[in-house]
């Protein structure tokens, strides 16, 4: 744990430029931008992570990060610490509808299969599937490096005090912390959400999704896959060999009954039930080692942030994870926060004014927002089985299959290549 030499407003009351509440990967990233720029910031969390194990087993939560993800964790330093650990790259993705003949059986065709290539932009992968531990890990010891950064890990946080100017976080053991902004980073249940009243819209799915972590034959895969079915997406994420062994993590959607019986099976016949029902493309599954399930639902705040108080991540929003957006739209959440609050510091503007954190709310709702419809749209299309939808959207998946410049805008739109993208994501860290 380090301390910095934050200001006391009284004997008992450190005083920070920016206090965070949630460490994880956003909370993180958020520290260590501010902190390039010697901002003060005190970054309060629970737990930390336990260290990575060379010959540790892939852990359940993976994440797959786009292009823009790598530019912004690489220029805050994160990105080498992650790589001497381990990490995926997966240079083809292909998405396709699962049709079935009159009588039951899967057909083998796949001319609605599109196929995103990263060799057809002339980047030699298109993402990486990254153990969310490893994110967080690489970040953490990124914070190192920066100064005026404090990281009270593990901190138990007694009250928030989201009425006083400034904001105060008061700890189990007494201690007591104000900031000139206050950043709420703590996941979807965020208590800095609940303390400064900001309301939330919800919507839940029908659907559950279902995570695995298995040992499969034939080596490191560079490829990910994901069909649609009506009761949800069956898809394939390549994992990293370890000492010879190669894995994958099986994602599966479905209702919440089949996903309940999915869980209580024993490892053989939950095997057993992912052969006779997932793709062909499924390499070969020798072992299950983890599985666990979480319920869908789509949640955006009403708004970001009152004043002295903000929020990022899933604090603010969560997302159908159909495409695996959710961590980079968070880490786009974070880069935004750092170039719109460097720019207010060197104005000389107080960091937790509205007309400050309006800049941020501008620069993130309509995107994320954006994607939350998209990952709408998808869902509802390919969770119905109206024969003439059913015909159309295979015939859309046809045709974009066959047109690459089509294609090829998709891949660059997902990967952060094209649109507007905060500094941290196109390299421009000395103009911050």
């Amino acid at each position: 744990m380090k301390r910095t030499d934050a200001s006391r407003h009284s004997d008992d009351q450190q005083h920070y430029d920016v206090l965070i509440v949630g460490g994880g990967m956003v909370g993180a990233t958020i520290a260590c931008g501010l902190g390039q720029q010697g901002i003060r910031v005190a970054v309060f969390d629970h737990t930390e992570p336990s260290p990575l194990s060379a010959d540790a087993l892939p852990e359940l939560r993976v994440s797959a990060l786009s292009t823009a993800s790598e530019e912004i964790l690489r220029q805050l330093g994160a990105w080498p610490h992650m790589q001497s650990m381990r990490m995926t790259p997966y240079r083809r993705m292909a998405v396709w509808e699962k049709l079935h003949s009159p009588f039951g059986k899967e057909i083998g065709s796949r001319a609605n299969r599109v196929v995103f290539d990263a060799k057809q932009i002339n980047h030699s992968q298109l993402g990486f599937i990254v153990e969310n531990r490893v994110t967080q890990l690489g970040l953490l010891e990124a914070i190192k490096s920066y100064p005026s950064v404090s990281l009270f890990c593990p901190a138990s946080i007694q009250k928030i005090h989201t009425s006083a100017v400034p904001p105060v976080i008061e700890l189990s053991d007494g201690r007591r912390f104000s900031g000139d902004l206050l950043v709420g980073a703590d996941g979807a249940n965020s208590r800095v959400r609940q303390a400064a009243g900001l309301a939330m819209e919800q919507r839940d799915y029908e659907q559950q999704c279902l995570v695995a972590t298995v040992e499969i034959t034939g080596g490191c895969q560079d490829i990910t896959w994901q069909a649609f079915t009506p009761t949800g997406p069956e898809a394939f994420l390549p994992l990293p060999d370890i000492n010879g062994r190669s894995f994958g993590s099986i994602v599966w959607y479905n209702h919440p009954e089949k996903i309940r019986q999915l869980l209580a099976l024993s490892g053989e016949a939950f095997i057993k039930e992912l052969k006779t029902t997932f793709p062909a493309e499924l390499p070969e599954v020798i072992q299950l080692h983890e599985r666990g399930a979480f319920p869908i639902a789509r949640r955006h705040v009403t708004e970001y942030f009152r004043p002295g108080i903000v929020l990022a991540g899933d604090a603010a929003h969560t997302i159908n994870p159909l495409a695996g957006q959710g961590v980079n739209l968070g880490l786009q959440d974070a880069a935004w926060l750092i170039e719109i609050l460097v720019e207010a510091y060197r104005a000389g503007e107080n960091l937790g004014t509205l007309e400050v954190l309006t800049r941020y709310e501008k620069a993130r709702r309509r995107d994320n927002a954006l994607m939350m419809n998209t990952m709408d749209a998808f869902y509802h299309a390919f969770s119905n089985q109206n024969k003439p939808l059913q015909l159309l959207r295979n015939l859309g998946l046809t045709i974009a299959g066959r047109l690459p410049p089509a294609v090829n805008q998709v891949m660059k739109y997902a990967m952060g290549l094209s649109g507007k993208q905060p500094k941290l994501a196109t390299g421009k860290k000395n103009k911050l």
